[in-house]
């Protein structure tokens, strides 16, 4: 049997599983922190990339990598590792939830003449969390450092290039590389010249492998397949084909689903990442997801499972009380400056039960109608994976099946991006033209009743959908 590993680095935390390579079944595991420097918390935004070493040898501790033949690197996105002509770090690492690069990224949308521009130049519009934005503020705000960075890598670069103990070609992969705002997913190149709007000169890019193509192999012989960013990792862990979409419920609200194409959307409400296998993750956003209901749950003196207990306690519709959710604006729909809205308050519906269901509504219609953006663009939904805490709250998983029309897949917790990291290492180590197929086990899915569940779902998305118009017409 064949061991293969899988590292994921994310912001503040490295996660590694060991993997039997035909079956995909963890064998072992392990997790640490990344050490922070005294005084800083996980929200720092810059970093030493020390640390992840330390962090990975650290959760590698006690022979979890004993035996491995093959490893798989999955990291945050966005980041930048800036090195000099000499390969040397020229500052800290600049990680994707920098807020600094705000301004910058509003500045170099400007500069190439708007948002059209860049859909047609990288698929999406580059928000602060790009890594190009990122370019532009150094050469805004750190002149001396800006002129010095000779070579800029991702965070899953980085990582790779010292696995293999720092060789001369550096490497990245189509889906970490879309992200940076100067690589296409829809043409497949690098494009210098919005680096050079970015920096003020060109750079040294590290070359785009093909999702089984090996990085190369350690000094000890252990291959390195080519990695990739952490949801093109998820992507792969959760074993995700066309028609499939996930609907991550953090404190913003991410949805992607595969596709055989890039998406250009001139609205910029898309952006078009690449997968990690040769397709593409078409994405949008929501500024609210979960925070909704840790507000909510909040104002009525109770827990997210306090909260879930109060919703099911309601029935479809809240008593007709709608809750739009744009508690910090909105991305999708574009309503920066909204703010949250409860309607349809009665003396028999001003109860907290009704006041939870509406705040799960709301929140799961808002994400409903931001999969209908991407189905808008030819992107085929016929199922849902639903991630997140919140995702497992009884409240949510009864209601999403409705109000998304489609069998809704909960996975069990785990470590999903390490996993599809194994899995990519797995490939590269077969050598075969897809990747092995790994069954995703302890999965629940929730389908709607093909009649009831269906028609009460639409009603209330129709209910939602008419108060948003009335209070935002703009939408409409």
């Amino acid at each position: 049997m064949a061991i293969v590993a899988g590292i994921d680095s994310s912001t503040t935390r490295t996660r590694i599983v060991a993997c039997d390579a035909d079956t995909g079944a963890v064998l072992r595991q392990g997790r640490a922190p990344h050490p922070l420097p005294e005084g800083e918390d996980a929200r720092t935004t810059e970093v030493d990339p020390q640390t992840w070493l330390h962090s990975l040898g650290d959760a590698a501790a006690g022979g979890l990598l004993e035996g491995v033949r093959a490893i798989g690197v999955s990291a945050q996105q966005h980041g930048l590792i800036g090195l000099d002509a000499g390969g040397v770090l020229v500052r800290p690492a600049l990680l994707w939830n920098d807020p600094r690069s705000a301004g910058s990224a509003a500045a170099l949308l400007d500069a190439l003449g708007g948002p059209q521009p860049w859909v047609e130049a990288i698929g999406a519009v580059p928000g602060p969390t790009y890594t190009v934005a990122k370019l532009r503020w150094l050469a805004e705000f750190e002149p001396a450092s800006a002129q010095r960075i000779a070579e800029v890598l991702l965070p899953h670069d980085w990582l790779v290039s010292q696995l293999l103990g720092g060789p001369k070609r550096r490497t990245t992969d189509r889906g970490d590389a879309s992200g940076t705002g100067y690589w296409s997913p829809v043409t497949g190149e690098y494009r210098q010249d919005l680096i050079k709007l970015a920096l003020g000169h060109e750079l040294t890019v590290p070359h785009v492998l093909g999702p089984a193509e090996p990085a190369g192999h350690t000094p000890e012989g252990l291959l390195i397949s080519a990695g990739t960013g952490e949801n093109m990792a998820a992507s792969l862990g959760l074993g995700l084909g066309l028609g499939d979409a996930v609907v991550s419920l953090g404190g913003n609200g991410t949805i992607f689903a595969v596709h055989d194409r890039a998406v250009v959307d001139p609205s910029g409400l898309v952006s078009s990442f690449a997968d990690a296998t040769g397709r593409h993750l078409p994405m949008v956003a929501t500024l609210n997801a979960a925070q909704v209901l840790r507000s909510t749950a909040a104002m009525l003196g109770t827990d997210l499972a306090g909260l879930s207990e109060l919703a099911l306690q309601s029935s479809p519709g809240a008593y007709g009380m709608v809750f739009l959710p744009y508690l910090d604006g909105e991305r999708t729909p574009k309503l920066p400056h909204a703010a949250g809205t409860l309607t349809g308050l009665r003396a028999e519906s001003m109860a907290p039960q009704h006041v939870a269901r509406a705040a799960v509504e709301g929140m799961l219609c808002n994400l409903a109608e931001a999969l209908e953006v991407l189905r808008g663009h030819g992107v085929a939904v016929n199922r849902v994976f639903l991630l997140g805490t919140a995702g497992r709250l009884p409240a949510v998983r009864e209601i999403a099946p409705q109000l998304f029309g489609l069998p809704v897949v909960v996975p069990p917790p785990g470590d999903h991006a390490a996993r599809g990291a194994a899995r990519q290492a797995a490939w590269a180590l077969a050598g075969t033209p897809e990747p092995p197929h790994w069954e995703l086990p302890d999965l629940t899915v929730l389908a709607p009743e093909q009649e009831h569940d269906l028609a009460v779902g639409s009603a209330v998305r129709q209910q939602f959908a008419a108060m948003r118009e009335q209070c935002h017409p703009e939408t409409a």
